[in-house]
C-alpha cells in the first residue's frame, strides 16, 4: 500500500538532499579567499528553481525539490554575508563581483530556464 508523504516530510526530505549537495559544491569550488560555493550554488539552485517553475511542476515535486532542495541548496544569508565580510576587508571589487556575479548569474540562469522550459 503507498502512502502518501506529507508536505513536511517532503520538504524535508529535500532540505537533506539540498544541504549535502550544497556541501559537497562548497568543497569542490570554493577558492581561497573568494566564496565561488555561494555563487555556483545560488545561480544554480535558481535555474533549478525556475526549470521547475516554467515547466509546471506538481505541487508535491515543488515541495520536495523547490521549496526543499532549492531551498536548502541556496543560500542567500550566506551570499550577504558575504558581501559584507569581503568589503569590510577593504575587497571592494570582489564584494561588487560577488554582488553582481549573484544578481546577474541569478537572472540569467531564469532566462535560460524559461528558455528551456519554453
Amino acid at each position: 500500500m503507498d502512502l502518501p508523504l506529507a508536505p513536511a516530510h517532503l520538504v524535508g526530505t529535500g532540505g537533506a538532499i539540498g544541504a549535502v549537495l550544497r556541501y559537497g559544491v562548497g568543497e569542490f569550488v570554493d577558492v581561497e579567499g573568494y566564496p565561488a560555493g555561494t555563487l555556483v550554488v545560488n545561480v544554480l539552485g535558481t535555474f533549478a528553481l525556475a526549470l521547475l517553475t516554467f515547466a509546471n511542476a506538481g505541487a508535491d515535486a515543488m515541495l520536495l525539490l523547490g521549496t526543499g532542495v532549492c531551498g536548502s541548496f541556496t543560500t542567500f544569508s550566506s551570499f550577504s554575508v558575504d558581501v559584507v565580510g569581503l568589503a569590510e576587508n577593504e575587497r571592494y571589487a570582489a564584494a561588487a563581483f560577488h554582488a553582481l556575479g549573484n544578481l546577474m548569474g541569478a537572472a540569467v540562469a531564469i532566462g535560460l530556464a524559461w528558455l528551456l522550459a519554453g
